[in-house]
């Protein structure tokens, strides 16, 4: 028990203060807002170094009302992302907060204009566009970070220290996935117009992040992917909202309810993964990520868009016995995971440092996606082939 004692002690944490600079207020637009801008606008709210200044929407008063929900003065509102970035040259960043298909057409406008850019995700809907991006990045010379809080949770990051502390060998295989029983959101998120991709972009994205984050992100060679809208597209499990019924939101559906995937990564590891809004089960199973000297499981969660809520499990023999070691969860006793997200966005504008979620890691997590949809439409492996920057 000494021996499994040691291991558990790789993975406590402290968690310590952070202290914020508040020598100057720096001017923050948010461009979208929508459902996910609230999270942005309540966290920069609990910033004492931000000022939002300016607001843009399609959909003509939306911007307003927002900001008088969230009894935010002072700001200016703009009725497009070229607009408010146009007529607010002193801006130190932007919130892009629109619908997926809408993510690359203002982050390269932003970022073209000297503009810092915190994208929700997911990065974008294609590979092609989230290059064009990373371009407009690699010109401009500004932060671009993509919107992933669960990096910022205690628990979370202990997964990747017990990955990257040796204690599973050599990674070799990882299963992956999560979701809901029912869980299929509504508006702008199950068009293919405006969502692009279902749970692939709405929750799949996450769930990569976690474990590819964990082993360093490799690079993605190949998929099979698959992906179904059974329930989606049926009015009996659809749901009603203030806009539409059942019925019209099965017929308004036209993205992936259900993906699977089957991925080869660089350093011979391979990727099971599986995603999922609605199905008959309470989870397509924990993740789990095999080594050649332990393994750890890490229990599902619906949408990986936070923490989890029971311990990890890892795997391993000590003097020729088989070992379990629960590693307890971490109490959070910080800030809350968007203040953290928004916190980190805000420190690399004015220290100048990296992004905190770089788009060169999550390009990986973008060619995956694209990948699962492309093979599937294909029914056949594929290549993924990521372009030059």
């Amino acid at each position: 028990m000494a021996n499994a004692d040691a291991v558990l002690s790789q993975f406590t944490q402290a968690i310590e203060e952070e202290k914020v600079d508040c020598s100057r207020k720096l001017k923050i637009g948010i461009i979208g807002t929508g459902w996910i801008a609230e999270a942005h606008i309540e966290s920069y709210k609990n910033m004492p170094d931000v000022e939002v200044v300016a607001a843009a929407d399609l959909i003509p008063g939306k911007a307003e009302a927002f900001m008088k929900k969230y009894g935010v003065e002072g700001v200016r509102f703009y009725p497009s992302h070229k607009e408010l970035i146009d007529n607010e040259p002193d801006l130190d960043g932007v919130s892009i907060c629109t619908y997926n298909t809408a993510h690359a057409e203002p982050a390269i406008y932003a970022l073209d204009h000297g503009v810092n850019v915190l994208l929700e995700k997911p990065f974008t809907v294609t590979t092609e566009e989230a290059i064009e991006v990373m371009r407009a990045e690699k010109r401009s010379g500004k932060v671009l970070s993509i919107g992933f809080q669960p990096r910022g949770d205690e628990n979370m990051q202990n997964i990747k220290t017990v990955v990257q502390s040796g204690a599973l060998g050599k990674i070799y295989y990882i299963q992956t996935g999560g979701g809901r029983r029912r869980g299929i959101p509504n508006s702008t998120f199950i068009e293919k117009s405006t969502g692009g991709i279902g749970a692939l972009g709405d929750i799949g994205c996450y769930s990569l992040d976690v474990v590819l984050n964990a082993i360093g992100y490799p690079k993605p060679l190949t998929v099979s992917g698959y992906k179904s809208a059974f329930f989606g597209t049926n009015p009996k499990y659809a749901t009603p909202d203030k806009f539409h019924t059942a019925e019209e939101n099965a017929a308004r559906f036209s993205v992936d309810d259900f993906a699977a995937a089957f991925v080869r990564l660089e350093g011979d590891i391979i990727l099971d993964f599986r995603i999922s809004w609605a199905m008959h089960a309470d989870t397509p199973g924990d993740t789990i990520i095999f080594g050649t000297e332990g393994a750890l499981r890490i229990p599902s969660t619906d949408c990986w868009n936070g923490t989890f809520t029971k311990p990890m499990t890892l795997y391993h023999d000590v003097a020729g016995n088989h070992v379990e070691t629960t590693i307890p969860l971490i109490p959070h006793k910080g800030p809350g995971l968007f203040d953290i997200k928004i916190r980190g966005f805000l420190d690399a504008i004015k220290n100048g440092t990296p992004a905190p979620v770089p788009t060169s890691q999550i390009i990986y997590n973008q060619a995956i996606i694209d990948g699962i949809c492309k093979s599937a439409d294909l029914g056949r492996e594929i290549e993924i082939d990521i372009p030059e920057i």
